[in-house]
């Protein structure tokens, strides 16, 4: 079995029909878990984790409730995929299982022993220099995508949290602009953005109502994550940048480039969202400012 392949479909009617062959009260309260897990996910990541956890479930066969370690074990071995992937299915696994457990659907979390493989960390990889940012947004020559990812790098925000935004949630005044984001986890932030930008958004904004997307689809929708994916990768592509360049880069570099010009730590944590400063923590060790090595003679 392999971690690619578009086979979601197939497999959550396979597992529809297996859970719908339990009694009632196991029917039930198993979808209503799974449910009750994903719920306060951002929609990315719902979609993400709900096809692992059909994949998984595809595969034991029996309800949540049975599954064993071993079964979990036995999955792990069939996938045939790249450590992160095959990291991020087992921590979904893991997740889910955790849940159970604390609100008293499970009495053991079996999935507590299994560890994860170790990945490497490629974050530095992924940080676009400031010239990069700068080339992307200056070569992009639509006015509203080029508001776009100037607010992207500027807010630090995620794909999710830009794609919602609504014109309610923006305040100019003479400190800057204040940007309401509905984040992971559910949580409420408020950004605080230089006053320039505060032009760009009057720009775009035409007759638009307060409930209206800012950045609104050909329909008059809020733009699906996919289509800003497709704006970023176009720009990186007129900007010369041969890799696949996604909407997080712009969050990575905003973290990176603050932390490299002096910004207090705790500030970066507060823009992004971040629940952990050890999350934050990362950027200072993706691209070091100084090493021991630099005191060497080259032999």
């Amino acid at each position: 079995m392999t971690c690619t392949g578009n086979m979601e479909k197939r497999l959550y009617d396979k597992v529809i029909n297996m859970i719908t062959t339990l009694t009632p009260k196991q029917a039930g309260n198993d979808q209503q878990v799974l449910a009750m897990w994903l719920y306060d996910k951002a929609p990315g990541t719902q979609k993400i984790y709900r096809a692992d956890v059909i994949r998984f479930l595809s595969f034991a066969g029996k309800p949540l409730s049975t599954i064993t370690i071993g079964d979990i074990q036995a999955f792990a071995d069939t996938l045939e995929c790249a450590s992160a992937t095959k990291a991020r299915i087992l921590a979904a696994i893991k997740s889910l299982f955790g849940f159970a457990k604390r609100i008293g659907y499970v009495y053991f979390d079996v999935s507590a022993a299994v560890k994860l493989p170790k990945v490497k960390n490629t974050l530095s990889e992924r940080i676009l220099s400031e010239s990069d940012v700068t080339r992307m947004i200056a070569l992009e020559p639509d006015g509203r995508n080029r508001v776009m990812l100037k607010l992207l790098y500027l807010s630090g925000m995620r794909v999710s949290e830009l794609c919602r935004l609504a014109w309610r949630d923006v305040q100019g005044d003479a400190n800057g602009v204040y940007v309401t984001v509905f984040g992971k986890g559910g949580k409420t932030r408020t950004i605080l953005l230089d006053k320039h930008i505060y032009k760009d958004l009057v720009f775009i904004r035409g007759n638009s109502g307060p409930d209206d997307p800012i950045f609104r689809s050909h329909k008059g929708s809020f733009l699906d994550p996919s289509q800003v994916w497709r704006i970023v990768r176009s720009a990186a592509r007129r900007a010369g940048i041969d890799v696949d360049v996604s909407p997080h880069w712009f969050r990575h570099a905003h973290a990176s480039h603050a932390l490299e010009r002096g910004c207090p730590i705790h500030l970066v944590q507060a823009t992004l969202g971040h629940a952990s400063v050890a999350t934050t923590g990362r950027y200072l060790h993706a691209r070091p400012n100084d090493s021991s090595a630099r005191f060497l003679c080259a032999p």
